[in-house]
């Protein structure tokens, strides 16, 4: 289907028929924009800017033109037409979410060097003639990015946005929150930050960390991926996972007396919030300040990983349990999420939250399931829209393959890119309702073993290619996929994304950035 590498295009198409010729942009093509195709026309202007230096000057006789279409609702929210010819670029969609993901696919068709950040010297810039028809498979394609765990700059996020966009992925799910760290500030609770937000060390290194947002930096991130297409959902995790709030206000702890510091280790903590009153309070007071910086419609509370032993042992939790009409503190945890989610749906948000076995969380939650992908499929039978995020197929934390110089990752196995590719969020096998539940599926960049940005294009690129792949296309063609992502690198390059590559020596071992706490190959 692709015989040309200038038209091998991350994820694949759903429809591609190539003409003879080309389109040539240069210092005089202007841009037709229709009503309502204005953001899309400011997209295309603003990423083709810096190495072309086009300004794509508005005409009514401009060659390249935008247009919102109702004859394409039936691509959906997010599907596109385009038609290129010697004479015009042709953009259509019936929704402006569709322009934006063609902007994309433009960017790809232009030759790699329109991908820089620097001037490149070239007086004219050709796109293949050509008609695709395009939708995606799913509406949910994203990325956890944790920066709980290794902080990373704003300006990495961003990013990291444009290139979920490239590849036509919808959601950054950031991962604000954890026992190593708490990045969001809430104007009620600056100890969050000012002490949850640094650690003296990580898991025995004995290099200090710290790092936290401000809100004009995550409203301005929220905007800038909005341009692009992008939903910032943000995870606050609760009940467990909540050391370093702990560590900034130990009384809502189970322990008030004792004080904590910001966990330096990885793996699950036991301790974990409270269920007194205040715990509550505090809960809706951060709950409140996330809404009023993220307008996603989803919220993500986290919920797993949430040992009860503190609960157990806790008078005061107990007692609650009783007065809850609970048969034990084990029953406090659907409670407490119950709880929680009632506050975020009186916001007018949709709880999400980590499923550990697909039946233990609320019936108004939308799910993540990560153990299994058959608990994904249970959630789904119980009624949960479910978002797939198995590890064995999404956790780009693990190993890209058994070789010695292949860096440090979690254990318990590889997750190569063929694993990623085979990753299928609503299997052919699947009763017809529970595979309607499925919104889509992302890929998790977890940071325990990762703290730069150079240390993450490693672990992301190209697997996230091929989640990509899988989120976006109905078609699966594993040595088709193979053969685009030859020339997708030479695009990925010319982002400046230094991500694994196939060496005849082996494996290659993490880049080392200009951050000096690089972590080394063991």
């Amino acid at each position: 289907m692709f015989p040309r590498p200038d038209i091998s295009l991350v994820p694949r198409p759903d429809s591609l028929t190539l003409h003879p010729g080309h389109f040539t942009l240069d210092a005089h093509t202007a841009l037709r924009a229709g009503p309502g195709t204005e953001d899309a026309a400011a997209l295309l202007r603003e990423v083709l800017a810096p190495a072309t230096g086009l300004p794509l000057p508005p005409r009514s006789d401009g060659r390249i033109v935008l247009l919102l279409d109702p004859a394409l609702g039936g691509l959906g929210a997010e599907g596109y037409g385009l038609d290129i010819s010697p004479e015009a670029v042709v953009l259509r969609a019936a929704r402006p979410a569709g322009l934006l993901l063609g902007v994309q696919t433009l960017r790809q068709l232009l030759p790699p060097e329109t991908l820089a950040d620097a001037p490149q010297r070239r007086t004219g810039w050709t796109l293949p003639c050509l008609r695709i028809t395009d939708r995606p498979r799913f509406v949910w394609r994203g990325a956890l990015l944790d920066v709980a765990r290794h902080f990373q700059p704003v300006s990495y996020v961003r990013r990291f946005v444009d290139l979920l966009a490239l590849h036509k992925l919808n959601v950054l799910h950031l991962h604000l929150t954890d026992d190593q760290g708490w990045r969001m500030p809430v104007a009620a609770h600056p100890r969050l930050t000012e002490t949850g937000g640094r650690r003296r060390e990580s898991d025995g290194d004995g290099i200090p960390h710290e790092g936290a947002y401000s809100r004009a930096e995550l409203v301005g991130l929220v905007a800038y991926a909005a341009r692009r297409g992008v939903s910032v959902v943000p995870e606050i995790e609760m009940p467990g996972h909540t050391r370093a709030a702990l560590a900034a206000y130990p009384h809502l702890g189970n322990r008030p007396g004792t004080r904590l510091e910001t966990w330096t280790r990885w793996g699950v903590c036991e301790n974990i919030l409270g269920v007194h009153d205040e715990v509550f309070d505090f809960c809706r007071t951060v709950l409140d300040e996330v809404s009023e910086v993220f307008p996603s419609p989803y919220v993500h509370i986290g919920g797993d990983e949430c040992p009860r032993t503190e609960w157990e042992a806790s008078g005061a939790a107990r007692a609650r349990a009783a007065a809850e009409g609970l048969a034990g503190p084990a029953e406090l945890h659907g409670w407490f999420m119950r709880t929680v989610a009632a506050h975020l749906t009186s916001l007018g948000r949709r709880p999400l939250g980590w499923t550990e076995t697909g039946t233990e969380l609320p019936s108004d939650f939308t799910v993540l399931t990560w153990r299994d992908a058959e608990h994904g499929r249970r959630a789904a039978l119980r009624g949960h829209d479910v978002v797939m995020a198995p590890f064995r197929s999404t956790y780009l934390d693990y190993p890209q393959s058994a070789d010695p110089g292949e860096p440090r990752g979690q254990d318990g196995g590889v997750l190569d890119l063929r694993g990623v590719y085979d990753n299928d969020p609503a299997p052919a096998h699947w009763e017809p309702e529970a595979a309607r539940r499925v919104l889509g599926t992302q890929a998790q960049l977890w940071t325990e073993y990762a703290r730069t940005p150079e240390q993450l294009d490693y672990l992301a690129f190209p697997r996230l290619c091929a989640l990509a792949e899988t989120a976006w296309s109905a078609h699966r063609d594993w040595p088709g996929f193979l053969h685009r992502l030859g020339h997708h690198r030479t695009r990925l390059a010319a982002l400046g994304v230094r991500g694994r590559t196939p060496h005849p020596a082996g494996p290659i071992p993490y880049p080392t950035g200009p951050t000096p706490h690089t972590v080394p190959v063991p």
